[in-house]
């Protein structure tokens, strides 16, 4: 209930966030929030600029006695993950996020929330909008597209932003200071198949992978959550090992940046081997949920029959599928030598399609180091080009390097012990990708940092955003904007 929500304090954030919620804004379809935005800027009788690309850009002026600061820009980006669970009836391109209150926590309805980045284009928009918060003269760059492929930043031209400092507001954990980042780069293999018609004596079965919490595929990679992809994969390995089972269609995942929840398959196996296959289907079940049954106490593996498919893959080509399904790296590749607990590099196998005669399998390889980044990428494409598929990088873009002599980071350190009774912020890189990386290929001088409140389950249907925190966030953002060092 947004009525619910706008009660919360701070008002200004949660009004804010509760206005943007109400606007459908998916990647690649950020018409109608780029419109919301202009308007937004526009009748505050700001400067508001939409670049080529579709990044929003507003300025305001600094407050009295601020004059004298260095520019900021305030830069957060408007699209969000779309997920939902399956039993949840909602249309993202047409509704806003239904939200309600969980205790400390705020929620949606069976979906994303989108907090992440939501909270961060809310802050931005209250101060802009604010007439008693004091700051330095901000640009407030809204970017688009940063959850399926960062066209937003990447098109963002040199000379358009002004500013000395730029705080990105896309970090999930509000003691966390971020200084650093992973790059990325999508990696697509893809091959046509001869399909074969379905002999008599075969019957038909679907396999269900369902009930995985899904998640983040970089900021959770390391955390042994399921792959439904690689789940699936198992079961269908064991099945034609075993029984000859022969696929007939995948669909699995969804979003390159999101660890994928659920899989179903059809598939075919000779009639006379139904209970036994049954039977191995249950055994093998049992195996992985207790391999899982800490991370994943949700999961279930369903194995129904249903009418015998039509068609079936032709037999090579599968069994080159499941090799190469099987062998391709999923989850953590490299840990960091430099930075404690850091994830340096990983790959998550996000999508996997089979369907009249196309194979589709999509991964999204991340790393703070970029050498290592294409080792992996070079991985994946050997064992996918194997298996016959042609195989295609794109959407790389790099990764964010710490400067731990930042002076923005000089001033927020201090800051946060002040108002935290000395705790001491976690400074440190982070293994999934924020813009500042790409941004700072056309603002090399800019001094960047990211920060923001508490945000569990973000790209997942178990996103939520945590009421105490947000109010911690907010009262540091004020801060720290009466705190921007003077312009040299």
């Amino acid at each position: 209930m947004s009525s619910e929500i706008r009660q919360l304090e701070p008002k200004q954030l949660w009004n804010k966030f509760a206005d943007l919620n109400a606007v459908p804004r998916p990647s690649k379809k950020e018409e109608r929030v780029i419109q919301f935005m202009k308007d937004f800027g526009n009748n505050l009788g700001l400067e508001t600029i939409e670049d080529e690309v579709g990044n929003v850009i507003i300025k305001k002026p600094a407050t009295a006695g601020m004059e004298d600061r260095k520019t900021i820009v305030m830069q957060s980006h408007l699209d969000m993950v779309h997920q939902k669970n399956n039993d949840t009836v909602f249309d993202f391109d047409n509704q806003g996020i239904e939200m309600y209150i969980d205790g400390d926590w705020v929620r949606a309805k069976g979906t994303t929330l989108g907090a992440d980045n939501g909270l961060g284009v809310a802050t931005i928009m209250a101060i802009l909008e604010s007439t008693d918060i004091p700051h330095p003269a901000i640009e407030a760059l809204f970017t688009i597209d940063e959850e399926t492929g960062m066209t937003g930043a990447m098109g963002l031209k040199g000379g358009m932003l002004d500013g000395e400092i730029l705080l990105n507001l896309d970090t999930e954990e509000d003691d966390e200071i971020g200084v650093g980042c992973a790059g990325g780069v999508d990696v697509t293999a893809t091959r046509t198949y001869e399909q074969e018609d379905t002999p008599e004596f075969k019957i038909g079965f679907k396999i269900s992978v369902k009930g995985l919490q899904g998640g983040h595929s970089g900021m959770q990679i390391h955390e042994g959550l399921g792959n439904a992809n690689k789940i699936m994969n198992r079961l269908l390995f064991d099945g034609f090992e075993n029984f000859g089972l022969r696929i007939s269609e995948i669909d699995g995942g969804s979003l390159r940046n999101a660890i994928p929840r659920e899989s179903n398959a059809i598939v075919a196996i000779d009639a006379i081997h139904e209970k036994a296959f049954v039977s191995e289907m249950n055994d093998i079940s049992k195996e992985i949920k207790t391999e899982l049954k800490t991370m994943e106490p949700d999961l279930i593996i369903e194995v129904s029959k249903i009418d015998m498919p039509s068609h079936i893959m032709d037999l090579g080509v599968q069994e080159g599928l499941t090799r190469a399904i099987y062998a391709a790296l999923n989850g953590v590749y490299r840990m960091s030598a430099d930075i404690p607990d850091l994830v340096e590099t990983s790959n998550n196998i996000a999508r996997v399609i089979v369907k009249e005669g196309d194979i589709k399998i999509g991964c999204l390889t991340r790393s703070s180091v970029e050498s290592s980044k294409w080792d992996l990428a070079n991985m994946l494409r050997a064992t996918f080009e194997l298996t016959g598929c042609e195989v295609e990088f794109s959407g790389d873009y790099p990764g964010w390097t710490p400067n731990m002599d930042s002076d923005i980071l000089k001033v927020m350190v201090p800051l946060y012990k002040e108002l935290n009774n000395g705790e001491e912020p976690h400074v440190a890189a982070c293994h999934a990708g924020l813009e500042c990386g790409i941004l700072g290929t056309n603002y090399p001088d800019m001094d960047m940092i990211s920060f923001g409140p508490n945000i569990k389950g973000a790209h997942s249907p178990d996103e939520r955003a945590q009421i105490s925190s947000a109010q911690k966030y907010w009262t540091y953002v004020l801060e720290i904007l009466k705190n921007i060092p003077k312009s040299s």
